[in-house]
């Protein structure tokens, strides 16, 4: 068996390029929970997998409420068919929302085309 990996703040930062005050603010949230080794947060390979997880989660869209039963469900049953099917699920929902937002967007273009077009028009007039 190996031994486990440690990370501090700061290497978690740069290798997934976001802030400390990011990774803090998940802390905070629940979703990361570091040991302290006197004052400094010390993450280990679980912690740089749920980082993982959560910043492709919010990628996808998901909510920080989405996340924590996401990693909620990892942690309490690791590749389990629940946690997969409440993945998908959540990716399905958003999916949807993303194409009913993808079609309102094209319907504005095209209003928005409409009215370009007219007013060129009236402005050819004057």
């Amino acid at each position: 068996m190996s031994p486990v990996q440690s990370y501090t703040i700061s290497e978690l930062a740069k290798h997934f390029d976001v802030t400390p005050r990011a990774i803090r603010f998940y802390e905070d949230q629940g979703l990361l929970s570091p040991k302290r080794v006197n004052a400094q947060r010390v993450y280990n390979d679980g912690d740089f997998v749920r980082l993982k997880l959560i910043l492709r989660g919010k990628r996808i869209g998901f909510s920080l409420a989405e996340l924590k039963q996401t990693i909620s469900l990892y942690d309490t049953q690791p590749d389990s068919k629940a946690q997969l099917q409440y993945v998908l699920e959540t990716i399905d929902s958003h999916r949807q929302e993303l194409l009913e937002r993808k079609q309102d967007i094209e319907t504005t273009l095209a209003d928005m085309d409409d009215v370009q077009a007219r007013i060129r028009e009236q402005l050819a007039l004057l």
